[in-house]
């Protein structure tokens, strides 16, 4: 787990490579999100997570209802910045959540927060639904870049 929270992110980079922005930002599907879209939210949810380790190291058990990023008032500016602000932004956030994850170690690990539809979860269970959610946008920004290079040729 703790490989793919170092590395997992970076390959958005070598996904998207040299399509410009006007590009990632175009929706390859009606009502779908564009592959930038899909950045946005990853590095919207980030900051959310944050706050969630937080609370389950200060509070007793929690309770996290699902996260919508239509409904979170930060996300729109998060879709108005560049891809390299965005970039910047993931990696900056993904190593403040390694640092609470290291430092809090093995009995941070185990201290547990209520997910309003997938119950009670540890802290390891919760960066590994991270992890598999973020796994999941980057299939989807995949499948997306290749859709845009079909149509750009």
């Amino acid at each position: 787990m703790a490989s793919r929270l170092n590395h997992q992110h970076h390959s958005i980079r070598e996904i998207v490579g040299d399509l410009p922005e006007n590009a990632l930002r175009m929706r390859a599907q009606p009502g779908k999100w564009s592959a930038l879209e899909n950045i946005a939210h990853l590095t919207a949810y980030q900051p959310v997570f944050i706050d969630r380790l937080e609370r389950i190291d200060a509070e007793q058990g929690p309770v996290f209802g699902r996260y919508v990023a239509e409904n979170d008032p930060q996300f729109q500016g998060y879709l108005e910045r560049s891809l390299a602000s965005l970039l910047k932004q993931l990696d900056t956030d993904r190593s403040r959540i390694q640092t609470l994850l290291e430092t809090g170690g093995e009995p941070f690990l185990a201290k547990t927060a209520k997910h309003a539809r997938y119950g009670l979860l540890s802290v390891k269970d919760w960066t590994e639904f991270f992890l598999l959610h973020e796994s999941h946008h980057l299939y989807t920004i995949f499948l997306l870049v290749r859709d845009l290079r079909a149509n750009l040729q």
